[in-house]
């Protein structure tokens, strides 16, 4: 599978184009649909392309005795299971729709993350552009079929993973015709340091894989968002909150409104600065190339018919003549025309 760019609701994706900045409100509305509303204002003033939250229903998702991760028991230490944790964090079909339309009115993507096949037919039959995998479900494959069969683009989170398990994957998604696909890189720890965020796994997944790569950050703060734009991720993805002291598993992880404001300004300065990657002169450089450089200059006053030594000519400002490195193939020449000291030498000066 080999694909160089991705169109997601008319955004394309890949490089050379703009970053597609996805705000993760996840499940940081606590359950409250008004709370959800304000992510999206949130997301959509910050600039994001994208607002995307979590589909699943609790009880297709987890047993009544499967526990809480560490991060969430260290949160959500009120909720007895994953299972009564995720229950008052489900949204309803009527809030998918409510959400929908108000990113519609906002102008920005709606997109969600289906945790099982029910919640992803609902996705579809909602029309969303496009199905956000997470990191757990990569290992899934009859989940991965299920979303692949459906033809629509997919952003797949390799958190946790190996290459052959990503690789495992992507045979699911070709075996299906899948043509559309982005890997995120991203660790699976909540929050991730730093030193953890091995940032060059986005070079070994393009290398490998031939795909769009992006970066989904658990860090804090914005420094390692735009070093992995720095270093090409064509989407990046980052959790947004209300408030970061809201209870939640994600909320201290996430960028409030503000930060999220500033992560997306910094995204668009540093793309801009990516540039296209040739070597030459940029158009604001050229004033500073004709006062900056040099040019080949008389050193005395000479007469017409000099025939030129070095001895006669100096290298200085301005570089609007002839430039040093000719030096060489006009010694020996004889002027056909007298020169000032401190003249620009020409082409035309000659016999």
């Amino acid at each position: 599978m080999t694909r160089a760019t991705v169109d997601i609701g008319g955004r394309v994706i890949g490089a050379g184009h703009p970053c597609f900045v996805i705000a993760e409100a996840g499940v940081n509305h606590g359950g409250d649909l008004e709370q959800a509303h304000r992510l999206v204002d949130a997301a959509a003033d910050a600039g994001a392309d994208a607002v995307k939250f979590q589909t699943f229903r609790a009880e297709d998702l987890v047993t009544p005795e499967a526990p809480k991760a560490d991060y969430q028991e260290a949160r959500c230490p009120d909720s007895r299971s994953q299972l009564d944790l995720l229950k008052a964090l489900e949204l309803s079909e009527a809030a998918h729709r409510d959400l929908m339309a108000h990113c519609r009115d906002r102008g920005i993507l709606f997109l969600s993350t289906p945790f099982e096949a029910g919640s992803a037919d609902l996705l579809e039959s909602l029309g969303v552009p496009a199905f956000k995998i997470p990191s757990g479900e990569l290992t899934n494959l009859p989940f991965l079929a299920h979303l692949a069969r459906k033809g629509r683009p997919l952003i797949l989170s390799t958190g946790m993973a190996r290459l052959g398990e990503i690789e495992q994957a992507l045979a699911v998604f070709e075996a299906t015709g899948l043509q559309e696909l982005v890997l995120l890189h991203c660790v699976s720890s909540y929050p991730t340091e730093p030193v953890d965020a091995n940032l060059r796994a986005m070079a070994t997944l393009a290398q490998a894989f031939h795909l769009p790569v992006g970066y989904s950050d658990h860090t804090e703060g914005l420094d390692v968002s735009l070093a992995a734009v720095a270093l090409g991720a064509c989407v990046l993805e980052k959790h947004l909150t209300l408030d970061r002291n809201l209870p939640g598993p994600d909320q201290q992880v996430s960028l409030e409104p503000g930060e999220l404001k500033a992560l997306v300004r910094g995204v668009r300065i540093v793309t801009a600065a990516l540039g296209h990657g040739r070597k030459v002169p940029a158009p604001c450089e050229l004033n500073t190339a004709q006062v900056a450089r040099k040019s080949l200059v008389a050193a005395v006053d000479l007469s017409r018919g000099t025939v030129l030594q070095a001895y006669h000519l100096v290298a200085k400002r301005p570089g609007t003549g002839l430039p040093p490195q000719h030096l060489a193939e006009v010694l020996g020449r004889t002027l056909g025309r007298d020169l000032a000291k401190d003249a620009l030498l020409a082409w035309e000066d000659f016999a």
